[in-house]
C-alpha cells in the first residue's frame, strides 16, 4: 500500500491543478493591465505563452477582454455618456393612431385612387366608431355614408342590427341623457335610413 502511494505521488509531482495553472496564468497579465486599450496579448503573456497551453491562453484572452471592456465602460460613465445611449441609433416615428388610418382608408375610397384597397380592420374600425362625432368628424360622415351603401353581405346586416339595438337603447333612456347624444342619434336615423 505505500509503494502504491509513493508511486502517485511521484506521478503527480509532474503535473499542476488546474486551479495552480490558471492562478500562474492570473498573475502574468496584471503587469500589462496598466496599458488600457491594447487590443493584443501584453508581451508579458506572449513571453509566458510557451509555459501556458492553448485552453489556458484562451482563458486569459477572455478575462483580459472582459477587463478591457469594463474599463471602456468605466470611462465613457465619467465622460458622461450612458452605454445605452451608444448602442441606440434613433428612435422609429411614431405609427398613425387606428383613427387617422381609418380616415385615409375612407378619404382614398372616395377620391377612387388607384393603391386603394379593401381592408377589414379599418371598414371595422369605421363602423365600430361612425356615431362618435369626435372620431369621425362631420366632413368625413358624409363619405362614410356613401361607403356605407356598397356595404353588403354579413357587414350591412350587423351594421343595421347594432344601429337598431342603439336607437332602442337610447329611446329608452332619460330625456336629459338623448339630449347629450343629439348627434348620435341623428347619426343613427341616417344609416338606418340609408341601410333598411
Amino acid at each position: 500500500m505505500m509503494a502504491k502511494h509513493k508511486r502517485k505521488g511521484l506521478e503527480g509531482a509532474g503535473k499542476e491543478s488546474k486551479k495552480q495553472k490558471i492562478t500562474r496564468a492570473e498573475e502574468a497579465p496584471r503587469t500589462s493591465e496598466a496599458r488600457p486599450g491594447r487590443e493584443t496579448a501584453s508581451p508579458m503573456v506572449q513571453e509566458a505563452s510557451p509555459e501556458l497551453s492553448p485552453e489556458e491562453r484562451r482563458v486569459l484572452e477572455r478575462k483580459l477582454k472582459k477587463e478591457r471592456k469594463k474599463e471602456e465602460k468605466k470611462r465613457l460613465r465619467e465622460a458622461g455618456i450612458a452605454a445605452a445611449q451608444t448602442a441606440k441609433v434613433q428612435t422609429p416615428p411614431a405609427k398613425p393612431s387606428a383613427a387617422v388610418l381609418a380616415l385615409e382608408y375612407l378619404q382614398g375610397w372616395a377620391q377612387k385612387q388607384e393603391s386603394w384597397r379593401f381592408q377589414k380592420t379599418r371598414q371595422t374600425w369605421l363602423l365600430l366608431h361612425m356615431y362618435d362625432e369626435d372620431k369621425v368628424p362631420d366632413e368625413h360622415f358624409s363619405t362614410l355614408l356613401d361607403y356605407l351603401e356598397g356595404l353588403k353581405g354579413s357587414a350591412r346586416e350587423l351594421t343595421i342590427q347594432k344601429a337598431e339595438a342603439l336607437m332602442q337603447k337610447l329611446d329608452e333612456a332619460d330625456p336629459e341623457a338623448r339630449d347629450g347624444s343629439l348627434g348620435k342619434v341623428q347619426r343613427l336615423r341616417q344609416v338606418l335610413q340609408l341601410l333598411s
